[in-house]
């Protein structure tokens, strides 16, 4: 099994170059119908789909299931507002990792503190903190992911030679598959614990 490493390695950099969030300019500041949330969505993030051809981004029964899960407020006379639209971003990105309860548990404090407020510190700004320093991390990330492929090129020297590109892929992908576990787990106990201390609060 021969692998093309460096033709590997360019395509997941030239991946990362693709990297880009929705900004808040480019949401529009009208209330949109159900058909517009998901065409604008499909537009935006169908570049991040796995299977772009393929793939449904957000549909109207994913949506309809978000709210009836009380991940998303309500939409107001049918249409969706421009802060709807940046809660629908967030549980877009943690849909792949966390479990419903777990996204209600994170997005919850944030909806009730900063969603559809007067304040000046709302939604809008929580978005655009989180998404624009998240994404300024794309050039150390770039560089994570290159010091554990070039870590995982120097495995399996002594592996029989018809096997040691796939085990060398293997030792690459074991790699950044701990990585993301661990960080996963991570999340999942500061979620835990986000959970316990309401519970607490509310008795």
């Amino acid at each position: 099994m021969h692998i093309d490493t460096e033709d590997l390695l360019n395509s997941i950099m030239e991946s990362f170059d693709r990297i880009s969030y929705i900004k808040l300019e480019d949401i529009p500041n009208i209330d949109l119908y159900m058909d517009q949330v998901t065409t604008f969505m499909d537009k935006n993030l169908r570049k991040s789909a796995r299977y772009p051809e393929e793939d449904k981004i957000m549909t109207k029964t994913m949506i309809n299931n978000y709210a009836k899960n009380n991940l998303l407020p309500p939409p107001v006379r049918k249409k969706y507002s421009k802060e709807h639209m940046l809660m629908l971003i967030f549980i877009y990105y943690y849909k792949g990792i966390l479990s419903i309860s777990d996204i209600q548990t994170l997005l919850g404090p944030v909806t009730a503190r900063f969603f559809n407020t007067t304040e000046e510190f709302d939604i809008k700004v929580v978005y655009e903190e989180i998404f624009s320093v998240g994404y300024d991390q794309t050039e150390s990330l770039k560089e994570h992911v290159l010091a554990e492929y070039e870590r995982a090129m120097e495995t399996f020297e002594e592996a029989p030679e018809d096997s040691k590109d796939f085990l060398k892929l293997f030792s690459f992908i074991c790699f950044l598959s701990f990585d993301v576990y661990m960080k996963k787990m991570l999340i999942e106990k500061i979620i835990d614990e986000m959970r316990d201390r309401k519970k607490e609060k509310d008795v």
